[in-house]
């Protein structure tokens, strides 16, 4: 799954050059899906009175609402960029003004000060109001979506790659890079996403069928306890997969 972000200052484009790019990537036949990042800190989908509220007010932790069209699940709490994506099995992912994420991005600004204010390493093309007055910057493409979103799309495609763990940034670089700094070598052709060394997990652990990332640490621990077990027992075989479930 290849996921990416736009971030921009508001009412630079951010949400039309979303729409241009999944409308041209459902063009080209591929799966989509998308995650907005909503700032105004007293959002919320459900408002005081619905049954739901009732619902979460009496305790519940996880409500849904199914109607006809549409199901909402409403968890309690801010749920991590990782946790969200566990949702998601597409093509790409398009987040909207997520920033917390080592995803490659696409910065949207009405003019220089605002990309200098969202530009990073994961910067990889810059889009929005800017675009009508420039077709670079700093060495990175500034694309129209309106005008040109067959090109945008076109880098989308050769410059996104399967989404790295997003790890914390003292929790692994086991590569010897945070994966905030392995995702800007990838665009830059410095480095391979095959680099990451949790690319090809030879352990992997589901919480309620949801994959837990585990750094290599991890991995060896768990995998040594569990060996130790299995091999005191019959059936075992040396190369051989092994699968645990815990049902509670």
């Amino acid at each position: 799954m290849k996921v990416f972000s736009v971030i921009g200052l508001s009412k630079s484009g951010k949400t039309t050059t979303i729409e241009n790019i999944i409308k041209e990537l459902r063009r080209r036949n591929y799966t989509v899906g998308s995650v907005k990042e909503i700032h105004f800190e007293k959002f919320k989908m459900d408002v005081e009175g619905t049954n739901t509220y009732r619902h979460k007010a009496a305790g519940s932790q996880l409500v849904t609402a199914r109607g006809i069209y549409e199901t909402d699940l409403l968890f309690q709490r801010k749920l991590s960029m990782n946790e969200i994506l566990s949702f998601y099995n597409h093509d790409f992912v398009v987040l909207e003004g997520v920033r917390d994420t080592c995803a490659p991005k696409i910065v949207t600004a009405h003019d220089i000060e605002g990309i200098l204010e969202k530009l990073d390493g994961t910067t990889f093309a810059i889009s929005g109001q800017i675009s009508n007055s420039l077709t670079e910057y700093n060495g990175l493409p500034v694309i129209n979506s309106l005008r040109e979103i067959e090109k945008l799309v076109d880098l989308i495609e050769e410059k996104v790659f399967d989404r790295l763990p997003d790890m914390k940034d003292d929790c692994c670089k086991k590569c010897g890079y945070t994966c905030r700094e392995l995702s800007s070598m990838i665009l830059k052709g410095q480095a391979e996403r095959r680099d990451c060394v949790l690319t090809e997990n030879s352990v992997t652990l589901k919480i309620n069928g949801q994959e837990i990332v585990m750094n290599q640490f991890v991995q060896n621990i768990l995998k040594n306890a569990v060996e130790a077990i299995a091999k005191e027992l019959d059936g075992y075989r040396e190369n051989g997969d092994i699968e645990v479930c815990i049902k509670r």
